[in-house]
C-alpha cells in the first residue's frame, strides 16, 4: 500500500477581513505578549488562534444541542414519555461528554 502524497507547501486562501478595536487590561496584554513570544507568534496571531478555538467549540456545541433537540422531538412523536426522553438524552450526553 503506497503512502499518501503531501503537498510541498501550504496554501492559505485569503478571506475578507475587517478591523476590530478591543480594549483589554494592560496586564492581560502583557500576558498575551509573553505567551505569543514563547510560541514564536504575534499577539494578533495568538488572539486569532484563541478566538478560532473557542468559536469552533461553541459552533460544535450549538450543532450538538440542535441534534439533541431534534432527537427529543422525534422521540416524543414516537410515543416516548418526557421521563424516557430525559433518560435517553442523559445517556447520550454521558456517553459523548456533552
Amino acid at each position: 500500500m503506497s503512502q499518501p502524497e503531501f503537498p510541498d507547501e501550504l496554501t492559505l486562501h485569503s478571506r475578507p477581513t475587517t478591523s476590530v478595536t478591543l480594549n483589554i487590561p494592560i496586564d492581560t496584554l502583557e500576558s498575551l505578549e509573553q505567551v505569543a513570544t514563547h510560541r514564536d507568534m504575534s499577539v494578533e496571531a495568538l488572539l486569532k488562534l484563541y478566538i478560532g478555538q473557542e468559536l469552533r467549540h461553541d459552533v460544535s456545541q450549538q450543532f450538538t444541542d440542535r441534534v439533541l433537540d431534534l432527537t427529543a422531538q422525534v422521540l416524543a412523536r414516537h410515543g416516548q414519555t418526557p421521563e424516557q426522553i430525559d433518560a435517553i438524552l442523559y445517556e447520550i450526553r454521558s456517553a459523548t461528554g456533552t
